[in-house]
C-alpha cells in the first residue's frame, strides 16, 4: 500500500485556538482525522506529524524515502517564508512534495506571499482550509506519486552532470 507523509510545521499544533477566523475552528487532531479518512477512501496510508522545530522537519523530509513514503504533503507554516534549510531539504529528496496552506497566503500580508518551498515542490495549494491537505494528497496521487511530474508541473531539478565549460573565448573549428 502506498504511504504518504503529512508534515505540519510550526504553530499548527494550536489549530482551533489560534486565529480561527484565519485558520479555522478544527484542531490539528481533527484535521489529521479528515486526512486519514480521505486517505482510506483513496486506498493509501498516511502518517501525520507536527513539529515546531525546523531541524526535526528537515530530518523527517530527509528520511521520508528510506521510511517508505512515496510522497509528502507539507505545510511548512511560518518557515515557508524564510527557511532556506527547508527549501534545500525539499530540493534534495527524491520523493515529490506538495506544499499546502490552510489560508490563502497570496491574499494575506505581503511577507506571506513569498514561499521558499514552492520553487522546489511539485506544487502548492492554499486557501481551502483543511481541504488544502486533501487536495494536496489528491495532487500527489493523481500526479503519479514517485513517478514523473504531472503535465504542467515543474520537473524535479536534476543536477547538471555535464563537464564544466572551459572559460574564455571559444574558437571555431575550420
Amino acid at each position: 500500500m502506498t504511504s504518504v507523509l503529512v508534515l505540519h510545521g510550526p504553530n499548527l499544533n494550536l489549530l482551533g485556538a489560534r486565529e480561527p477566523a484565519v485558520y479555522g475552528a478544527l484542531s490539528l487532531r481533527e484535521v489529521d482525522r479528515l486526512i486519514q479518512a480521505h486517505a482510506r477512501r483513496r486506498g493509501v496510508r498516511v502518517e501525520c506529524r507536527q513539529s515546531n522545530a525546523e531541524g526535526q522537519l528537515i530530518e523527517w523530509l530527509q528520511r521520508a524515502e528510506a521510511a517508505g513514503f512515496a510522497g509528502v504533503v507539507f505545510n511548512p507554516g511560518a518557515f515557508t517564508h524564510y527557511s532556506v534549510a527547508l527549501r534545500d531539504a525539499v530540493a534534495a529528496i527524491r520523493v515529490p512534495v506538495v506544499e499546502v496552506h490552510l489560508s490563502n497566503v497570496h491574499g494575506r500580508e505581503e511577507f506571506r506571499r513569498h514561499s521558499m518551498i514552492a520553487g522546489v515542490a511539485r506544487g502548492q495549494i492554499s486557501g481551502f482550509g483543511p481541504r488544502s491537505y486533501l487536495l494536496g494528497l489528491d495532487a500527489l496521487l493523481d500526479g503519479g506519486v514517485g513517478g514523473a511530474a504531472a503535465p504542467g508541473a515543474p520537473a524535479r531539478r536534476a543536477r547538471d552532470r555535464r563537464a564544466p565549460r572551459a572559460r574564455g573565448r571559444r574558437r571555431r573549428a575550420r
